[in-house]
């Protein structure tokens, strides 16, 4: 052993990469360094940090004190703050110190993660093995660093005090910002500038993308600078100690009114497959929280259970099935469900599938219940697909990248490996990964075939296009290339959720929100058919009520699904999606002619033009007895002219107490959305009594989700 070496968290090695010894110590200190190349090593690496942090300060704007006569630059380091030249040193301690206390907090085993922008061609494994070879020598200069700063952890911090003290106008960028505590949410970051620093090693084509300058990959916890920003928090005033905040976001929606049939004889929605709420609303009563109202979307809620419809028969996608009976809440008005069923289709009946996973690997998706879940939940999916299918993997950050060129399923072990080793870090441009992804799919197009895009991500998009509407509008574009969208939403804390049901809803698709393996299990594994083979498009819903029968009605729920009239028959206009063995719900409550109406319906004033229903001759041909017509149009999944089916429905007046077991359970859920809603026309609906209806209807509880609504009404009832 080389009795002169210099161990490599010797403070001296960092003393004299910053010029800070005195003249003497310097000289002796050099005859040692000479005999020892690792520590000359470290110096340089000490000195090139340097040169980043001044680097940073270079293209950082001036703030006020920039008008002040300039100083000189002090040793070949260009600084635009006069006053600031003689604590050069003390900044470059401070971010040492930063690059310590976040080693300290648990990324010593930090592992590297790329993402390398890439042409739609398969990427050669020797490549990937060069890359990777690359990245773990990274690893080790980036080992040897933190080494270094750690042995001269007391002066840094000392350091770091007093330039977080001074009064430096580094504007925009905060003074020093201050890591986050170890008990810190895992989507946590500290930001100076533009630099993402809780990573040490640049993205690669990063700094062609920012500008010019470098984008730091993320491996580790972070908090967003435009959170803080949204919360009037500065990045020098960051508190240590834990940072609580919400960004979570719901689309409003008023809850439908009743509507008189002598005015509106017409009802018309889009139908909606989307079983999100659910699993989010029970995501908040299982933490012990009543959900937000605009969270909590009654059609979800209701459509998340399957119910037991009868099955198609010949060349039509879907059955419908019409029942009525009493409303429970209040028992003078009428309660009717639509109920469709879709065609199944087996395993073996499902065309060949082209999938592309598109995945949000940011650092918002850090947490457990975020990327850790959505490899576990991709684990179950693709271990069901079949030798045929083809899967290929695009992931976003601050920009896209392909981590999966388009594979055969039956090369699962590779599928998986390429599963395995994603990693979150860094900002999120959803825009440019779904512009890859459907690039991939429509590469790989199998005619005839799946061709699915599957979204998986918090939809806390922050970079590139972040708007709702330019988002929603690039997957209405996309979506006319034939290829459909399925969104996967996770975690908590700062899910979008208005945008991915809107992504969703116009990328031709489906939303659910996995908040469990178990929900990961339902969706992607014993509901497959469903969420990847469509069986009918732009499917909408139009009821014309008789006015004989219904002095008016509301539509429970779909309430941002509502069309115009007109559009029922405009092959144009969007609408939702059924996939293979979904069942959809959709409930009316009636106003039988000669109740009294609800005292929050406001009257109409008389017409003074025509009489009320228009024209007589309407009248005319009614039909006493008939509560309702339920019109249904559809296209099948590649084509563009829909067809029309037509179900009369007479009203036998039953009372709630007979009606069928599937009906009084959708009942019960839509009582208990309302009651979470605290909607104006949950009636005498109480918890208890949507408990009571829950459990008449619990008969043929497969996979026990009956029984579950049940104890989380319970659940619900104990938060009062």
């Amino acid at each position: 052993m080389n009795q002169n070496s210099i161990s490599q968290d010797d403070p001296r090695l960092t003393a004299y990469a910053l010029d800070e010894m005195a003249p003497a110590e310097r000289a002796e200190f050099e005859q040692l360094l000479r005999q020892d190349a690792a520590a000359q090593n470290a110096v340089d690496e000490i000195r090139a940090a340097g040169a980043l942090l001044a680097t940073a300060l270079e293209h950082e704007p001036a703030g006020a004190e920039a008008t002040e006569p300039a100083a000189e630059p002090k040793r070949g380091v260009l600084l635009r703050f006069p006053q600031l030249y003689f604590m050069v040193s003390g900044l470059a301690a401070a971010c040492f110190a930063l690059v310590f206390i976040i080693w300290q907090n648990g990324y010593q085993e930090k592992q590297a993660r790329h993402l390398i922008e890439v042409p739609l061609t398969p990427v050669a494994s020797a490549e990937a093995k060069k890359a990777d070879v690359a990245a773990k020598a990274e690893d080790e200069r980036d080992a040897i660093q933190m080494r270094a700063a750690a042995g001269d952890a007391k002066r840094q911090e000392a350091r770091a005090k007093e330039a977080v003290s001074a009064d430096m106008s580094l504007a925009p960028m905060a003074t020093v910002a201050r890591p986050a505590s170890p008990a810190a949410e895992p989507d946590q970051m500290v930001v100076l500038d533009k630099f993402e620093v809780a990573g040490n090693r640049a993205v690669p084509g990063a700094a062609a993308r920012f500008g010019g300058q470098v984008a730091y990959d993320v491996s580790a916890p972070m908090m967003r600078a435009s959170t803080l920003a949204s919360t009037g928090t500065s990045l020098g005033s960051v508190s240590t100690g834990r940072i609580d905040f919400n960004t979570e976001a719901y689309g409003y929606h008023k809850d439908n009114d009743f509507l008189r049939t002598a005015d509106q004889p017409l009802s018309t929605f889009a139908i909606d497959v989307d079983t999100a709420s659910y699993a989010n609303v029970r995501r908040f009563l299982q933490q012990g929280r009543r959900p937000p109202a605009d969270a909590v979307r009654i059609e979800e809620l209701v459509n998340y259970f399957p119910y037991h419809y009868p099955a198609p028969t010949g060349n039509v996608p879907f059955a419908v099935a019409l029942e009525s009976a009493g409303a429970p809440w209040n028992p003078a008005h009428r309660l009717v469900r639509i109920g469709l069923k879709g065609r199944e289709v087996t395993d073996t009946q499902r065309p060949p599938a082209n999938l592309v996973f598109l995945l949000d690997v940011s650092g918002s998706m850090h947490q457990a219940n975020k990327l850790p879940l959505v490899k576990q939940s991709l684990r179950l999916l693709v271990n069901k697909l079949r030798p045929d299918d083809r899967v290929a993997i695009a992931i976003y950050a601050g920009a896209s990248g392909l981590a999966l060129p388009s594979t055969p399923a039956n090369r699962q072990a590779e599928i998986l490996d390429a599963i395995d080793r994603l990693e979150a870090g860094g900002s999120t441009n959803g825009a440019m990964g779904i512009q890859l992804a459907y690039d991939l799919a429509k590469a790989n197009f199998v005619t005839g075939g799946v061709n699915r895009v599957i979204l998986a991500t918090d939809g806390d998009f922050n970079v590139g296009v972040t708007n709702e509407g330019e988002l929603v509008r690039l997957v209405q574009e996309k979506a006319k290339s034939g290829v459909f969208l399925s969104v996967l939403g996770y975690g908590m804390g700062n899910i979008k959720d208005s945008t991915l049901e809107q992504l969703a809803d116009k990328g031709n698709g489906n939303y659910a929100y996995i908040d469990s393996l178990a929900e990961a299990r339902k969706t992607l594994v014993e509901q497959a058919g469903g969420t990847l083979v469509t069986i009918a498009k732009d499917v909408k819903i139009q009821v014309e009520f008789n006015p004989l029968e219904v002095q008016a009605y509301r539509l429970i729920g779909y309430e941002n699904r509502l069309l115009a009239k007109e559009d029922f028959n405009n092959d144009a206009v969007d609408a939702g999606d059924i996939g293979a063995g979904h069942t959809v719900t959709a409930l009316y409550e009636v106003v039988p002619v000669g109740t009294p109406m609800p005292a929050e319906t406001p009257a109409v004033d008389a017409l003074k033009y025509q009489l009320p229903g228009n024209q007589k001759s309407k009248i005319e041909n009614q039909n006493p007895g008939e509560l309702l017509t339920v019109k249904i149009r559809y296209k099948e999944p590649a084509g563009d002219v829909s067809s029309k089916l037509e179900f009369p429905l007479r009203d036998s007046g039953a009372a709630f107490a007979q009606a069928s077991a599937d009906f009084k359970f959708a009942a019960a859920v839509a009582a208990f959305g309302m009651v979470l809603r605290d909607s104006p026309h949950k009636g005498a609906s109480t918890l208890a009594d949507a408990a009571m209806w829950g459990r008449e209807g619990l008969a043929d509880d497969a996979g026990g989700y009956r029984a579950e609504f049940l104890s989380l009404v319970e659940r619900t009832q104990t938060m009062q």
